[in-house]
């Protein structure tokens, strides 16, 4: 209770101080160097400034960002890095090892089947690095395929030939 007085009290001393500070005046003169002096007496010379005390208030601005258009999702691409295209693999186990590229990023969720001669080699996984073992010698062709996470097809790879040389049973050299 005592303080709700007090701060009633403070709240109606103030008025008539802030009352008093919006009557004064404020003069304005040069003196001997051309220097501007504000002084709230009259001076010989002075002009009394006109002061308002209203708030400076801008006009309302709208705050929000204007609206913008989430870039266009680069579409995935496939390509294989190994082995090179028309490129030669000398094994004679016929161990082969494929790696893939996805761009612009290998997200969660995407899978990558192999194709070898136009055949799926196992399941969909979930990075583009395969190896194929005991594969004949001659001429075969690769492609990947890279699924969603709902198992649709989004991207293939360009079909990359390459040579596999084995040492032969019937002619070794």
């Amino acid at each position: 209770m005592h303080k709700i007085l007090f701060l009633l009290t403070l709240i109606f001393a103030a008025q008539p101080l802030q009352a008093q500070q919006d009557n004064k005046k404020v003069f304005v003169t040069r003196d001997a160097n051309g220097v501007l002096v504000f002084s709230d007496s009259p001076q010989a010379g002075a002009e009394e400034l006109n002061l308002s005390s209203r708030a400076n208030i801008m006009a309302a601005t709208d705050p929000t960002l204007p609206a913008t258009k989430k870039p266009a999702k680069e579409p995935f691409g496939v390509e294989i890095m190994q082995p090179e295209e028309q490129g030669t693999v000398r094994d004679n186990t016929g161990s082969v090892y494929v790696s893939g590229r996805i761009t612009p990023m290998f997200e969660r969720g995407l899978r990558v089947r192999l194709l070898l001669d136009g055949k799926a080699q196992g399941q969909p996984q979930n990075n583009a690095v395969f190896i194929l073992r005991d594969i004949d010698r001659g001429e075969h062709k690769l492609q990947l395929e890279l699924f969603d996470q709902n198992g649709k097809l989004i991207a293939t790879s360009p079909v990359t030939t390459f040579y596999l040389h084995r040492t032969s049973a019937i002619s070794p050299n």
